[in-house]
């Protein structure tokens, strides 16, 4: 069976056309960025407005690092 068959904890990603993982892989992202459009994808269905907070939170991060490393 493969991974995408399954969810562990709830449907709250099976009901896209395309499982979150997926396009993290696909689009070749990181911890951070990957992570705040995990929170973006399952706000609606899942933490509502706290899942918001946490997607903002990863990309504040991720700016931080972005400016620290120089780029701006």
């Amino acid at each position: 069976m493969a991974a995408n068959d399954t969810q562990i904890g709830g449907a709250h990603y099976k009901h896209r056309l395309y499982e979150t993982w997926d396009v993290i892989v696909d689009w070749n992202l990181g911890y951070l960025d990957g992570n705040a459009v995990k929170y973006l994808s399952r706000w609606k269905n899942k933490g509502g407005v706290q899942d918001l907070e946490k997607a903002k939170h990863y990309i504040e991060k991720l700016i931080e690092n972005e400016k620290a490393n120089g780029r701006t």
